[in-house]
Order: structure tokens, then sequence, then C-alpha cells
């Protein structure tokens, strides 16, 4: 045991410095840590770039603590080192390329801590010319030519494109700096082929300049194809026609050859070294014939058009009228518009109406009937020869027939004063023309062409039966207008010849008596009625009668209702007539005329009395007289 630990001491001693203090976990932090790119962010093609990575760390001991730096290239990891050293981190990018172009960041990891730094972009700009080669420069006509382009120098991602006579016809994705193709020429002669190349840096691409120009001759082959249509020349529709594709300058090869044959995209035939065709021609079919040769890659074509003289024209479809009218008669003609009377009698065209079960013929080509309640497809069919055409398809939509239009009025009708006159009809097809109509005579016509729409008419009558005189006409088609029933409607009279009477006569009017003041007017009912004093704006008495006349009783009148009268009327038609004015004198009652007279006989009897008394004792005065005196006798 002892012998151990003397071991272990000299070992220890042997391995630390004398002065060394170890500690037991250095502790650190890492302040910051920055990415800077040498020379420039921008530089050019083939300049010799250095990425320098310095972190700032910050430790209580003395040792270098172990750290990994990690370099980034659009967020990929581009290359990692551990270091025990505090130098800062260079990663060099010699002679750079288009494809070194990208951001850049560096990150440091010391025992599980990490910081990275900023992003750092660096743009380089420049791409070598590409080199275009090929394994020929003269080629037959079919064969294949290879294609080498090649980008001296680059790296990275690339698209490379080829032309011929500067119209592309490859394009290749490759991750190296160099691609081949085979394609064969478009066509015999002299042919210019380039290249060009795109370096793909995402987000960006950077395309290159072209690359030299080669030029390919391209021979062309003896054989070709041969088409002979019989007859060349007049021919009419339904004429046999005879078709033939061969080849010329045949040579037996171990290519398989083949023959096609056809008419605008319709294929006909095909053969091998020879194809024939017979056909009955039409005029509406395609005109252009086609032989076609391959053998191997080589394609050869001849194309030729014939002129083909119509034996007659499409049909065409016409209806008469040009306005149908549910089951009213029409009449459908079909007929071609020209024919070859040089190659068909016009009695050999012959035509037909397919589905029209309510149309019987009238002749080659016309058909007459009743027009149906619905809607309708005809077709004419014109046959001739073995050669049958259809016309387009005629769309027969029969109209309604206008109804017997309703006649009313807008809001009330008003003698002398202007109302509205309101024409429609419960169906039939639009437009439709309405006509107002007084005692058969036409005043005015409106034309509706929109649903649900009606005719307006203004007119004044000055006579109440002149409302009925009015009547609507409706018309939509060739047949006479409907005539609908008369004008029904109440007319209100406006009032006038307004007068107030008084019961009992105003000369008979006494106290304690009843007063009627009746108010009568001319005009139409109902009437509002209202009575006024002088001297006030308020009515005494307001009602409303169904009658042209109405009254205001005043009961046990007094000499206060003594006064002056007037009423005033109102009806519908809105206009305020006034009576006259009545001066009412309210005179004593009988009782109290009699209590007068009587108190005056009594004060007359009185006086009567009185007078005659008094004239009475002076007349007996002047008539007594006391005897005289007379003197003693002696």
């Amino acid at each position: 045991m002892g012998l151990l630990l003397l071991f272990t001491s000299t070992l220890l001693s042997s391995y630390f410095h004398p002065g060394t203090v170890v500690s037991a976990q250095a502790l650190f932090t890492i302040k910051g840590i920055t990415l800077s790119i040498d020379p420039s962010a921008d530089v050019t093609r083939d300049t010799n770039v250095t990425l320098r990575c310095h972190a700032v760390v910050s430790s209580s001991g003395q040792e270098v603590l172990s750290r990994e730096y990690t370099i980034y290239k659009d967020n990929t990891v581009m290359y990692t080192k551990p270091s025990s050293t505090s130098e800062y981190l260079l990663y060099p990018l010699p002679e750079a390329r288009v494809s070194n172009s990208g951001k850049y960041k560096c990150k440091i990891n010391i025992e599980g801590k990490q910081m990275t730094s900023n992003t750092e972009k660096l743009t380089v700009s420049g791409l070598s010319k590409p080199v275009l080669q090929l394994n020929t420069s003269v080629i037959s006509e079919g064969d294949e030519l290879m294609a080498r382009c090649s980008a001296p120098g680059e790296t990275g991602s690339f698209y490379f494109y080829f032309y011929e006579d500067s119209k592309e016809i490859q394009e290749v994705q490759v991750q190296s700096n160099q691609a081949e193709v085979k394609f064969r020429s478009s066509s015999v002669g002299i042919h210019r082929i380039h290249c060009a190349y795109t370096v793909l840096v995402k987000p960006d691409s950077f395309k290159s300049e072209e690359s030299n120009a080669v030029l390919v001759s391209v021979r062309e082959l003896p054989i070709t194809a041969v088409l002979e249509i019989n007859p060349q020349h007049n021919i009419y529709e339904g004429d046999q026609l005879v078709i033939s594709c061969t080849i010329n300058n045949f040579l037996r090869s171990s290519e398989k050859v083949l023959l096609y044959l056809s008419q605008g995209n319709r294929l006909l035939r095909t053969g091998e070294t020879k194809v024939n065709h017979s056909m009955v021609v039409r005029a509406q079919e395609p005109r252009e014939f086609e032989c076609k040769l391959e053998i191997g890659n080589v394609v050869k074509t001849v194309t030729k058009t014939i002129s083909v003289t119509e034996l007659f024209s499409v049909p065409t479809l016409t209806i008469s009228p040009a306005e149908v009218f549910q089951r009213d008669y029409m009449t459908i003609t079909c007929r071609s518009e020209s024919y070859a009377s040089e190659k068909l009698n016009k009695n050999e065209l012959t035509y037909s109406l397919e589905a029209a079960q309510n149309l019987l013929p009238k002749g080659n080509g016309v058909f007459h009937g009743r027009a149906l309640l619905n809607d309708f497809n005809y077709t004419c069919k014109a046959t001739a020869k073995g050669i049958v055409k259809h016309s387009n398809t005629l769309l027969v939509h029969p109209k309604v027939h206008v109804s017997p239009p309703k006649i009313s009025v807008l809001g009330r009708v008003v003698l002398g004063q202007p109302f509205k006159i309101l024409c429609k009809s419960d169906y039939g097809d639009l437009p439709i023309n309405y006509t107002l109509v007084k005692e058969y005579d036409q005043l005015s016509s409106a034309i509706v062409k929109q649903q649900h729409k009606e005719a307006l008419f203004t007119v004044t009558i000055s006579k109440t039966d002149e409302i009925h005189k009015y009547m609507c006409e409706a018309k939509n088609g060739p047949r006479e207008g409907q005539l609908g029933r008369r004008l029904n409607s109440t007319v209100t009279v406006p009032l006038s010849d307004t007068t107030l009477t008084v019961l009992p006569t105003v000369s008979d009017v006494s106290e304690g008596n009843d007063l009627y003041l009746i108010c009568g007017v001319k005009g139409s009912p109902p009437v509002t009625f209202k009575w006024y004093r002088e001297g006030s704006e308020q009515p005494l008495f307001t009602t409303m009668s169904e009658k042209n006349h109405s009254d205001y009783r005043i009961t046990s009148v007094s000499k206060e209702h003594s006064g002056k009268y007037f009423c005033k009327a109102v009806n519908p038609a809105n206009n305020v007539v006034s009576s006259n004015t009545v001066n009412i004198e309210v005179r004593l009652a009988l009782w109290k005329k009699a209590v007068i007279g009587g108190f005056c006989l009594v004060v007359v009897a009185v006086l009567v009395v009185v007078f005659v008394l008094c004239f009475r004792s002076k007349r007996g005065r002047e008539t007594y007289s006391p005897p005289a005196s007379q003197p003693p006798y002696v």
C-alpha cells in the first residue's frame, strides 16, 4: 500500500510544473463573437477570400479552454474545427467562385455554452465563358449529334442550355461543371450550335455569356414521299377520289419504313411501301391530304390541297311570320341557296323536316301548320345523289297572345282635376302596346317592355258619366288588339253653392226657442261641415255627413246667441267652400212680451183713470158756483 501511494505521488509531481495550482473547474463567459470577410464582402472571380471568426472569452483560470468553431453558409454547416488556443479561426476560400456567394456566420461552443456571430453576405461576381465541343460538324439527316458544354473552373449546381440557331433545344441540370447531350437537327442545311449555363446560388441564380458557336452541316437523304390524287381538277362533291402515298428513291435498309396517309387530322391508311385509298369527297370535309414517310429518325412529308365544288349548299331554315304566336299558322321553308346545275337537276334535290309532326308539306321544302304551345327545335335535311346535309337547328319560341287588359285608376278621381288611368294585362309576351280608348277613339299609346310594369295615362273629365267612356286596348302581335272592359270608378265632385239656412226664420228667433243652422252644398259626399260665429276662429261644431247637408242645433237660445253665423264644408276633393253670413237677432220670449204688454195696459188704464178723475174734478169746479151773497132784502 505504501508503494502505491509513493508511485502515485511521483506521477503527479512529474505531471504538474512547480508552482502551478490546479482548479477543480474554471469559471468562464463568452463575451462576444464576430465574423469578418477579407478582403471584402463583394469580390470578383478568382479572388482569395478568408472568413475570420473571432471569439472573446473571459475565464477565471489561466488555462486556455477547449473550444469548437463551426462555419455556416446559408444555415448549412460548411466547416467545424475544435481548438485549444485562444486564437481566432480562419476559413479560406481560395480563388472564389460565384458558387461561394451566400450568407455566412460562425458559432463557438465551449463546454456546452454557445454563441453565434452576426451574418455576413459574400457576393462573388463573374463567370467563365462556356466552351462548346461537338463530336462532328457534318451529319446526315436523322443522325444524332453529341455536344459537350463546360464551365471551366466553376463549381456548384448548374443548368446547361443548348441552342440551335438561337432556339433552345435542350436543358440539363448537373452538379458538375460540364454536361453532354445528344440531339438531332431539326432540318437539313447549315445550323449554328452554341450553349450557356446558369449557376444556382439559392435564392439567386447567375447566367453566363454565350459559348463559342459551332456550325453543323446536315445533309439531306435522297428518299422522298410521293402523294398522288385522281382526279386532280373539276372535283365535285360526291365524286370518287383515289389517293396513293408511295416512296421515291427507296433503298433497302435495316431501318423500318412506315407510310401514313391522312386527311386533315384524320388518319386514312398506313403501310410500308405504298398506301392506296378511295373515298367519296364531301365539301364540308378537310381538303388537305398528307403523305408522311418515317424511316428511322427521318421524317418526310408532302401535302396537297384539292378544290371541291359543292353539289349544293347547306340548307337554311326560315320561318314566316317572323314572330310566331301559340296556335297561329306558320310556314317553315328549307332551301339550299346554291347548287351545281351542271351536275344536279333541281328536282333531284329533296328536303325533309325532321321531327315536325305538327307541320305538313306544301311543296318541296315548304311546311305549314299551327305553332305549338311550347318551344320546339326544327332541323332540315337536304338530299341529292347520296349526299345528305343538315341545316342548323331552328328554335321556334311561340309567343303568348296578350290577354284583354284590365283598367283601373291610380288614386282618387276628382271632377275637373287630372288623374291617372292604369292599363295592365294578366299575361302576354313583351313588348305590349297599350292604347287608351275613349268611345272607341284612340287617345294615346304606351309600350311596356318590362315585366310587372303597367301603362299609365293622364286624363281629366268634366262630367261624372264621362268616366265610363274609357277603355284599354292591348296588342303584342299582328292580331287585332284586345279591348278590355269600360272603366268603372267613383268620381268625386268638388263642393259648390254652399248655403246656410236658419230654422225658425231669422225674424222668428226668440229666447228659449231651439235654433237650427242648416248647412247645404252641391258635390260628392262624404262632406265635413263646420259652423262658425264671426269673431271666433274655432268652429262651434264639426260633423261628417254622407249627405249633402247637415245641421247644427242650438237649444234654448238667449240674447247671448245673437250674432253673425256662417258654415264651411270640405270633401275628398279638398276644396273648402263657405256659406253666406246670417245675422241672427234673438227676440224676447212671448210671455215676457205679454207681461210687458199687460203691464203697459195697466199703466195706461191707471193713467186713463187718473186722467178721467182729474178731468172730472176740474170740470165740476167750473160748473158749480156757490150762492151769491144777496143784499139784505128791504
